[in-house]
């Protein structure tokens, strides 16, 4: 008996959605084991480091006269390199070492991609927010301008961090070379990601060149959100959308490919 396209489809997304699941669940044991706070350093380990951020610039620039709070500048910026720098790294040597699953029939590489990158875009997520709601209750910061706003930015950041990560993760799988690369660029890519300085600050020449990259845009969008009429934001979403249906399109090829040489192996 066939199944009309649409049943065919719904049902192969459900056992989709299932084997990711499982992947995500064997990923977290692996990794965090299920002993004393387990699953728990997922979002607690990027808080660390945000609550260690926003304490260091505090100190820095405590002297500073700004227009803006330094920290939620701090707690919104450094969420954007948490976001796509965790979650491109994770992806990165995912395959070897997951290899054996994919003698299952459901399993597949991109699957292997997935995972991660739900657990690092969740975990970041879920950091994030939670700092954020605290921070609010106690009076530290102010509640945000416009929510949908920044939701927004950060789904655009989350399709740009994805699209990176099967890149980087299906060029390794062709050479471990890429990932030591990618070390090297990642910390190059800072000064222009868009977290520590705000477009507006720069001159019009170096703005121009910092507009180019995706991240930058996705911060200025997520710090438009936040602090509203108190900056003036310099993005082009447009623009993001075009260069992240090109490097999805090149990562889904890039994986293809990849599956196709562990399927050779």
């Amino acid at each position: 008996m066939q199944h009309p396209p649409n049943q065919s489809l719904s049902r192969a997304l459900r056992v989709q959605a299932r084997v990711v699941h499982a992947l995500i669940m064997r990923e977290i044991i692996t990794r965090y084991g299920r002993h004393n706070i387990g699953f728990a350093w997922l979002f607690a380990e990027p808080m660390l480091f945000t609550i260690g951020i926003m304490l260091l610039w505090g100190i820095v620039h405590r002297e500073a006269s700004t227009q803006v709070d330094i920290i939620p500048f701090a707690l919104v910026s450094y969420s954007t390199v948490l976001m796509w720098r965790n979650g491109i790294g994770r992806c990165a040597l995912a395959i070897t070492p997951n290899a054996s699953l994919l003698f299952h029939r459901n399993v597949r590489v991109i699957d292997l991609f997935l995972a991660r990158l739900a657990l690092e875009i969740g975990g970041v997520t879920l950091s994030t927010a939670t700092l954020m709601i605290i921070l609010m209750v106690t009076g530290i910061i102010a509640p945000p301008v416009d929510i949908l706003r920044m939701i927004g930015a950060w789904a655009l950041l989350a399709w740009y961090t994805i699209a990176m990560a099967l890149i980087i993760g299906g060029l390794t799988e062709f050479s471990e070379i890429v990932d030591r690369l990618w070390h090297p660029i990642a910390y190059f890519q800072l000064p222009v990601s868009g977290a520590f300085i705000m477009s507006s600050y720069l001159p019009p020449h170096l703005r121009d060149i910092i507009s180019l990259f995706p991240t930058a845009n996705c911060a200025e969008l997520l710090r438009y959100g936040y602090f509203g009429d108190k900056v003036t934001p310099y993005y082009d979403v447009p623009y993001v959308c075009a260069v992240c249906l090109v490097l999805t399109w090149l990562g889904l090829y890039i994986v293809r490919g990849a599956s196709k040489r562990v399927e050779m192996q």
